[in-house]
């Protein structure tokens, strides 16, 4: 055991190296993408939401959805089920809790 923990010692400071060095590109990736993509709407882009749910809701309403193709249809789902996921995230973060509400 004594072993195991001194090699692990050892190894750390090479370990912890080699995941800065390969985290540093994708972090740095991840931080340009989320400056554009995490931003909220501003005031110009708002009439450009609203088109956009109106013609979700047309779509709804007449059935066109129906004549999507299934790229389309796949990447329609995954977003969906991401506003979901993260409805559900933030229910949790507001309950402080995975199960119940405290009363």
């Amino acid at each position: 055991m004594a072993q195991m923990v001194r090699n692990l010692a050892e190894k750390a400071p090479a370990l912890i190296s080699a995941a800065v060095t390969y985290s540093k590109p994708r972090l740095a990736t991840f931080l340009q993408y989320a400056k554009v993509e995490l931003v909220p709407l501003t005031p110009a882009e708002i009439p450009t939401a609203i088109q956009g749910l109106k013609k979700i809701v047309n779509s709804a309403k007449t059935g066109s959805f129906k004549h999507l193709m299934v790229k389309e249809a796949l990447l329609n789902g995954l977003v969906a089920t991401e506003v979901w996921m993260w409805f559900y995230v933030g229910e949790i973060i507001g309950k402080r809790s995975l199960v119940g509400y405290n009363v």
